[in-house]
């Protein structure tokens, strides 16, 4: 591993989830292809890549920035989860494993910005 944030378990997580959701995005409906297929994706991929950007050397408050907008990502994409559930594009079952998904996720974010800002 050439990287520091491929060792970090919320990257590989989070790495995971962008492609589940991807996947996910495809099975929307065409007319979704530039709104909410997109929407949902960008976000997903945006958590992997704002874990990884933090992690690039920055200091302690850098890192902290970081994986609060990643934070921030993962929030939208259960937003878009809960839209595409409204709009029935996503079964029961698949919106309470994604959903679980990303809140696991936000709690272990959440954990490392504590530890990170405790070492301080």
């Amino acid at each position: 591993m050439a990287f520091k944030f491929e060792k970090l378990e919320i990257w590989i997580q989070a790495l995971e989830l962008t492609t589940d959701i991807g996947d996910l995005a495809k099975s929307f409906p065409s007319f979704e292809m530039y709104c909410l297929s997109s929407q949902i994706r960008r976000p997903a991929d945006s958590v992997v890549l704002n874990i990884a950007e933090g992690c690039t050397g920055q200091s302690d408050p850098e890192q902290r920035k970081f994986l609060k907008y990643s934070l921030r990502s993962s929030i939208e994409v259960v937003s878009c989860l809960f839209i595409a559930r409204k709009k029935n594009y996503l079964n029961v079952d698949d919106f309470n494993k994604y959903n679980n998904s990303y809140e696991l996720l936000c709690k272990k974010i959440n954990r490392f910005i504590y530890v990170i800002a405790s070492n301080n």
